[in-house]
C-alpha cells in the first residue's frame, strides 16, 4: 500500500471536517452593553476625587455589597413565603443555599437611605465589615475602612450609589447580570489606567481560548498569578456550558498585590465560586502558597518580561528549576513558565500567555532552558495571536500549552481520549483572525475560538474533532496549500536540528511561510 508520511496523512483527514485557520466573520463575543455604559458614565464623575487607580475597588465593593444585598433579600422572602419566617435571622439558612447572611446595618437598603448622610463613607465601611465577619467565606476579601480613608466627595457617592441601585443583580437567572459589571468595569478600568490595567485583567476572548483548548472539565486548576480571577471564572463557565459538574473542579490561586487579591477574592463569591487563594496575598516566587500543589489544570497570564524579580543571589538553587539552568533575573518570563511546569501533575496541562520574544530569546540562559524543555518533550502546542487583543500593550503575544504526558488518555468520556504525540508540537498562526472592536483594540470571535480549538483538539486526536488518520487511514480531500500557512506539526527532531523557536527559522518566519522550513513538508515525523 503506498503510504503518504503521516503528518500528510493526518492532514489529508483533517482538511475536509477542520475550519480553515483564516480571519473570520465580522461576528463578534462583544456582549450587548445597556445599564453597564450608564453605570460608567454615572460612576466616571469620581474622577478628580480619588485616583483612577483606586476607582476600581471603590466601584466594584459598592457592586458587590448590592449584589449581596440582593440575594439575602430573596433568600429571606423565600423563607417567608415557605412559613420558616422564624429561620430569617439563622445564618445556616442562608449559607445552605450560598446566600451572605446580611445584619440590618449591612444590607443595601439601610446604605440606600443614608446615602445623602455626610457619614455615608463610614456605614459604608461599616457594612463590608460587617458581611466579612459574618461570613467566613469572605475573610480578607472585603475592603478595610477603605471609604473613609480615602476621602470621597459625599454627594458624589450618593450619585454613584443611586445608579447601582437601579441594578436588579438577580432578576435575570439566565445572564450574569453581575458578572457582566464585573467584566465590562475591569476592561474599562483596563483601557482607562493604560499598562497597569493589564495586572488584573486579561481580555475575555483569550481567556476563553485558553479554557476551550486545555478542557479543565475535572480536577484542580491553577492560576500562580490570578489578577482579579478571570481565569477561574472561564473555567467554571466551561465546565457548565458544556453540561459538567462544578462540584468535579477545585480552585487555587495566588496573587501579589493585596487590592487585586481581594479583588479575586469578591470576584469569586459574587459568583458562588470556592477557591483557595493562599491566606494572604504573596509573591508565588518567594511566598508559595501552595507549595505541594499539583495541578492538573493552570490557566495564567503572567507579567510581561518582569524584570530584577529576584536578586542574583536569591533562589539560585531553588528546587523549582532542578535539572534547568536558573532563570536570569533581568526577565522572569521563564521563571514563571518553570515555575508552572513544577506544579503540573503527571498528566496536567498549562496553558498561558506571554509576550512573543519568549519563544526566540537566548537571554543569559533561556534559550538553555528552552531547549531542555524540548528534549523532555514538554511543549505540546503554541499559538501565535494578533496584536491589539489587550488593553496593556500592542506588541504581539502567543500562547504556550505544555503538558507532562504526550503518550495518549483516556477518560470516562471518551470523545475527549488523546492519541499518543510523543515528539510532536502544534503551531497555530492566528496572527490573522480576530475582529477590531474599537480604533486600536481587537478581539477574538467566537467563531475563531472554536476554530483553534477545534484543529488543536483534532491533532491531539480527539474523536470528537476527527479521528486520528492512525485509526482510519483513508483520507477523503487533499490538503489545500493554504491550510498549511496555518498549521505546522513539527517533530522534537526539527526543533532540535535548527528551529529552537529562536535559530535558523523563528515562529514567526515559519508560521508566515512554512514552506521556508529548513525540512522537507514532507518529511516524516519521527
Amino acid at each position: 500500500m503506498n503510504r503518504l508520511p503521516i503528518h500528510h496523512r493526518f492532514m489529508m483527514h483533517l482538511a475536509p471536517i477542520l475550519v480553515k485557520l483564516r480571519p473570520m466573520s465580522k461576528q463578534s463575543t462583544k456582549s450587548q452593553k445597556g445599564f453597564e455604559e450608564s453605570l460608567w458614565e454615572t460612576a466616571n464623575k469620581l474622577r478628580g476625587t480619588v485616583e483612577s487607580s483606586e476607582y476600581k475597588h471603590i466601584v466594584l465593593s459598592l457592586i458587590f455589597l448590592k449584589f449581596a444585598s440582593d440575594k439575602f433579600e430573596a433568600r429571606k422572602q423565600a423563607l417567608i413565603e415557605d412559613g420558616q419566617e422564624q429561620y430569617i435571622d439563622m445564618v445556616e439558612f442562608y449559607a445552605m443555599k450560598n446566600v451572605f447572611y446580611l445584619p440590618e446595618t449591612a444590607r443595601w437598603s439601610f446604605i440606600t437611605q443614608q446615602a445623602k448622610q455626610d457619614d455615608i463613607a463610614i456605614k459604608i465601611d461599616t457594612a463590608l465589615s460587617t458581611v466579612e465577619k459574618n461570613n467566613k467565606a469572605l475573610k480578607g476579601a472585603l475592603p478595610d475602612n477603605y471609604f473613609s480613608r480615602i476621602g470621597l466627595d459625599a454627594s458624589k457617592l450618593a450619585a454613584l450609589i443611586d445608579s447601582i441601585n437601579n441594578i436588579d443583580t438577580v432578576e435575570d437567572k439566565e445572564n450574569d447580570v453581575v458578572g457582566r459589571v464585573y467584566e465590562y468595569f475591569l476592561g474599562k478600568f483596563a483601557a482607562q489606567e493604560g499598562k497597569g490595567g493589564g495586572e488584573f485583567y486579561t481580555p475575555k476572548c483569550i481567556v476563553n481560548l485558553i479554557a476551550e483548548m486545555i478542557e479543565p472539565y475535572k480536577g484542580k486548576i491553577y492560576d500562580p498569578c490570578c489578577g482579579s480571577g478571570g481565569m477561574f471564572v472561564q473555567s467554571v463557565t466551561f465546565v457548565n456550558s458544556h453540561e459538567g459538574n462544578q462540584k468535579d473542579i477545585s480552585i487555587y490561586g495566588q496573587e501579589y498585590t493585596n487590592t487585586t487579591y481581594k479583588l479575586a477574592k469578591m470576584n469569586l463569591a459574587i459568583r458562588g465560586i470556592s477557591g483557595n487563594l493562599g491566606d494572604v496575598a504573596a509573591d508565588s516566587f518567594f511566598k508559595d502558597q501552595h507549595p505541594d500543589l499539583k495541578a492538573d489544570f493552570i490557566m495564567a497570564n503572567p507579567p510581561f518580561n518582569q524584570k530584577e524579580w529576584r536578586a542574583s543571589d536569591e533562589l539560585t538553587d531553588d528546587p523549582r528549576w532542578a535539572g534547568y539552568d536558573v532563570p536570569p533575573t533581568g526577565n522572569a518570563n521563564y521563571a514563571w513558565i518553570l515555575h508552572m511546569v513544577s506544579k503540573l501533575s503527571e498528566n496536567g496541562t498549562a496553558g498561558f500567555v506571554l509576550a512573543n520574544g519568549s519563544m526566540s530569546t537566548n537571554t543569559t540562559g533561556e534559550g538553555a532552558i528552552r531547549q531542555k524543555m524540548i528534549e523532555n518533550d514538554l511543549v505540546d502546542c503554541m499559538i501565535a495571536l494578533p496584536g491589539q487583543l489587550f488593553y496593556t500593550t500592542q506588541i504581539p503575544v502567543c500562547l504556550w500549552f505544555l503538558t507532562k504526558n504526550k503518550r495518549g488518555q483516556q477518560f470516562a468520556d471518551s470523545t475527549r481520549n488523546t492519541r499518543n504525540r510523543q515528539g510532536e508540537t502544534l503551531f497555530i498562526d492566528a496572527r490573522n483572525m480576530g475582529t477590531m472592536t474599537d480604533r486600536v483594540h481587537k478581539e477574538l470571535t467566537t467563531d475563531d475560538i472554536a476554530a483553534i480549538a477545534k484543529t488543536y483538539h483534532a491533532w491531539r486526536g480527539e474523536p470528537k474533532d476527527g479521528v486520528y488518520p492512525s485509526q482510519n487511514e483513508t483520507g477523503t480531500a487533499a490538503l489545500s496549500k493554504s491550510l498549511w500557512s496555518h498549521i505546522r506539526i513539527c517533530s522534537r527532531h526539527d526543533l532540535k536540528s535548527g528551529f529552537h523557536f529562536g535559530t535558523g527559522i523563528t515562529p514567526e518566519k515559519h508560521l508566515l511561510n512554512p514552506f521556508s522550513f529548513s525540512a522537507s513538508p514532507r518529511k516524516k515525523i519521527k
